[in-house]
């Protein structure tokens, strides 16, 4: 168990924008963040942050909270791993227990393949660093490569012992489940023989964007063809190829802060690249760029460079796979490290001031890149050159922002010596076909949708008591401590008539007595919940601490606490007013707005009694209880009375 003490200590020193930051870019809106979503495919922000309040809110899918709620979805923490990961980021103390069997036992399936990973990991590093075969092999290999111990520390690089059983019966005896170790594939089952999967690897830790541990690379030292010279875990629960980079844990915050990012092929490139002092470079570890892939680094650039080897086989292969990265609208360049090199060997025979200088004057936009590189081939062929211009017009296709893609047509134009005319109708033709085909997809979506939709599905309508039951709660939160002037209807018996009074309140005050004197009672358990809490702080520290607030309620409170603070935020994620439509500003308390709604509820629930002392009265028929007619009558003229009011105050 972790202490309240400790949680709070993390709570108050934690801030949602830095920890957000490492995983989305943020871009400041006016005094929040906004980004793209790092649950949902976007392009346009949707995702907020607000360092005020110390909370998010993503409205593409519905999700938000506090910095602890954001780690369990992203990186699917436990809620003591949220707390104890922020612990190390800020370095607060923070007391851990060792896990016991029955403990590991009892953890989740997707926790134990964590755990494993995490064990496994250590047993290397130990074992490269402690072991004379660690040291003699492992650990020389890396040093031969000119890996310094502090590059080795922080890529947790290590050594699996060339015996083909030393990682499965350590994990077993440290109490490790058999199954976890197949799952992950660190162990190998075969009937009733186990063996270890990377025996006599040196290994390479994969990392989430958090530092979890997903898988690993091993890499083989003996020169045994039979053997792959790379092996990498296998899929997994945890570990999905294709949405993993490497080294983007190590690179996330300088990506972010230089607004670029370099992207490698393998592991050691990444590693070179690090020590020599370029940090924001990443590797797809030998697989096809996939989507996935580049929307991890599009959350934290829009400006990616791919490098590629002076000599790489398949290189105008290589090149195609760049338009995915154009498809999500990033700025994309190339560039080609001299013949016989590749990054990790330019970066070790180079300097920092040199290896910089070299990628600033060498990268090249990569729509003239790929121009260069396919003419080169095409001569004075007139049938090749048609296939080229088509398939660079085909990348230009890819870019989501029209302007760019107007520039880049008149650039082709004078580099393939063919008339913008020409290319813009190639261009409309390529887009046309893309639409049509599009459209089919979503007709076909939509045809499908109908056919599984009851013809009958009633429309469902709108829960007006929800609404003004969440609006209740959305005035406590924003203005619950305010003070204001309120209009009251008091009656004079002299004049037989109801006069208006200006009296002063505070808002949660106002509320609280409005609804108590009518004796209300919130419907729905989760507004009731929270309205009975949230008076009960107000009541006795005249104050709601909102960031303190949400981080002790329960994850279900939080996450409607969060919707209904950042609602009003939403509106920074469109630029309303260059459209000229102007938005209320929530941000002011307007008296009249708690009394509407005060008043709407009043009115709601009476034409609710109404309604119901109607149905009894028509049951009756003829034998009709006169009480129940008077009190039905009653209840008319107090929504009368009601409406009369809503009228002044509107």
């Amino acid at each position: 168990m972790i202490s309240k003490t400790t949680i709070d200590k993390v709570f108050d020193i934690s801030r949602v924008e830095e920890v957000i930051g490492d995983y989305v870019q943020l871009k400041k809106s006016g005094s929040n963040f906004k980004g793209l979503s790092p649950f949902t495919e976007e392009r346009t922000p949707s995702f907020m942050v607000s360092p005020v309040k110390q909370i998010w809110k993503d409205f593409s899918s519905g999700k938000g909270g506090n910095v602890v709620a954001f780690l369990m979805e992203h990186e699917h923490f436990t809620y003591p791993e949220a707390i104890k990961h922020l612990a190390k980021r800020y370095n607060i103390e923070i007391e851990e227990t060792e896990q016991s069997s029955e403990e590991k036992e009892k953890a989740s399936e997707r926790e134990s393949m964590y755990l494993v990973n995490e064990f496994a990991k250590t047993f290397f590093v130990k074992q490269m660093l402690h072991t004379d075969e660690g040291k003699s092999v492992g650990l020389s290999y890396f040093k031969n490569r000119g890996f310094t111990s502090e590059t080795i520390e922080k890529f947790d690089l290590g050594y699996s012992p060339n015996e083909w059983q030393a990682f499965t019966d350590t994990a077993l005896e440290k109490g490790y489940k058999l199954e976890y170790l197949e799952k992950t594939g660190l162990s190998i089952v075969k009937g009733e023989k186990r063996f270890d999967r990377f025996k006599g690897r040196v290994m390479f830790p994969i990392h989430s964007m958090s530092g979890r541990v997903l898988g690993f690379g091993g890499r083989i030292l003996t020169n045994d063809k039979k053997q792959a010279k790379y092996l990498n875990s296998p899929e997994s629960e945890v570990y999905h190829k294709s949405k993993v980079l490497y080294g983007l844990y190590q690179a996330k915050q300088t990506i972010a802060k230089a607004d670029k990012c370099y992207l490698v092929e393998g592991y050691t490139d990444v590693i070179q690249f690090n020590q020599t002092g370029i940090e924001n470079v990443v590797a797809s570890s030998g697989t096809a760029l996939t989507p996935e892939q580049i929307r991890l680094i599009s959350r934290l650039t829009n400006n990616i460079t791919v490098l590629f080897d002076g000599d790489a086989a398949g290189l105008r292969a290589s090149i195609r796979g760049i338009d995915l990265i154009l498809e999500q609208g990033m700025n994309v360049k190339v560039c080609l490290f001299p013949e016989g090199e590749d990054p990790d060997s330019f970066a070790k025979a180079n300097t920092l001031e040199d290896l910089q200088a070299y990628l600033d004057e060498n990268a090249k936009d990569f729509i003239r890149f790929k121009a260069s590189l396919l003419l080169e081939d095409a001569e004075k062929d007139p049938v090749k050159k048609a296939e080229i211009v088509r398939d660079i017009v085909n990348s230009i296709s890819k870019i989501p922002d029209q302007i760019t893609q107007e520039i880049y047509i008149q650039t082709c134009s004078s580099l393939l010596d063919v008339s913008e005319d020409v290319l813009f109708s190639t261009l409309a033709q390529m887009l046309s076909k893309d639409r049509k085909e599009a459209s089919r997809g979503i007709r076909k979506k939509s045809l499908q949708v109908v056919k599984e939709t009851p013809e009958s599905s009633p429309v469902a309508k709108v829960d007006h008591q929800y609404v003004l039951e969440r609006s209740i709660i959305q005035l406590l939160l924003r203005y619950g401590d305010q003070t204001a002037i309120f209009t009251d209807f008091d009656f004079d018996f002299e004049e037989d008539k109801h006069i208006e009074v200006k009296r002063e309140y505070v808002v949660f005050e106002k509320i609280f007595i409005e609804l108590q004197e009518d004796e209300v009672e919130f419907s729905n358990a989760l507004f009731k919940e929270l309205y009975d809490q949230i008076i009960g702080i107000f009541a006795k520290e005249r104050a709601l601490k909102i960031d303190t607030f949400i981080n002790h309620l329960k994850p279900e409170l939080a996450q409607e606490v969060t919707s209904i603070l950042m609602e009003n935020e939403k509106n920074q994620l469109h630029d309303w007013k260059r459209q000229e439509i102007f938005v209320i500003d929530k941000s002011v308390l307007d008296p009249r707005e708690v009394m509407e709604t005060i008043l709407n509820l009043r009115r709601y629930l009476i034409r609710k009694k109404v309604q119901d002392l109607s149905e009894v009265i028509r049951d009756q028929k003829e034998d009709v209880d006169i009480e129940l007619m008077r009190e039905t009558m009653e209840y008319n003229g107090l929504e009368v009375l009601i409406s009369n009011k809503l009228n002044r105050v509107l």
